[in-house]
């Protein structure tokens, strides 16, 4: 009887632990994704950030008044998002491999809670582009200053609104596929009880 038992938990042990790794895997690919997400994203803002920053510069070299400061005011702002796009897509590079599905599901929940935030942001740049734009009708002192920003703002808030939201829109369709495609469990460990997602 004890041969037997033993013999059972062997069987057991060994299941758990090819389960535990095929649910690795699948975690690890789901990083992967998520990476993969990330790093197109992050190609996609560094594009338009070189494409602003080369067609401002050219702009401010050939303008005057509003126009100028539209472009100086595009130049500038995309270095800022140049730099997050280099650090952004770095980071996704070097993402640290999971242990876990609900460990990468974490993962792809902050993705989303970042990127909601940044549409707040994004709104926030449009709403003062607008008021810029506003304001420069109603002073003398460096109005067209103020409507170059302000239309500036408004293009590069209205980009980031939109290019944060389709972000948003992926990674949560990416979230769904990954609670369809498997279940939370409470799962005896040795460590005690856990919570785990099967695929």
């Amino acid at each position: 009887m004890k041969k037997i038992t033993l013999l059972f938990l062997i069987l057991l042990a060994g299941y758990g632990t090819a389960l535990t790794q095929d649910q690795s895997a699948l975690a690890g690919e789901w990083q992967q994704d998520l990476a993969q997400m990330q790093r197109t994203g992050m190609i996609v803002l560094g594009s338009w950030a070189v494409g602003n920053m080369a067609v401002g510069g050219i702009g401010m070299a050939q303008t005057q008044g509003v126009p100028h400061y539209f472009h100086q005011m595009n130049l500038l702002w995309n270095t800022v998002n140049l730099g997050i796009a280099v650090g952004g897509y770095l980071s996704a590079a070097s993402m640290d491999p999971v242990t876990g599905s609900v460990e990468v599901l974490s993962q792809y929940g902050q993705f989303s809670k970042i990127l909601l935030l940044n549409t707040g942001l994004d709104v926030a740049y449009v709403m003062t582009g607008l008021y810029l734009r506003e304001r420069s009708g109603n002073v003398s002192k460096h109005s067209r200053r103020l409507k170059g920003y302000g239309n500036s703002l408004m293009l590069q808030g209205g980009f980031l609104l939109a290019f944060d939201l389709v972000l948003v829109l992926i990674n949560e369709q990416a979230i769904r596929e990954m609670l369809s495609a498997g279940s939370f469990q409470v799962a005896m460990t040795p460590a005690g009880m856990g919570v785990q997602l099967s695929f």
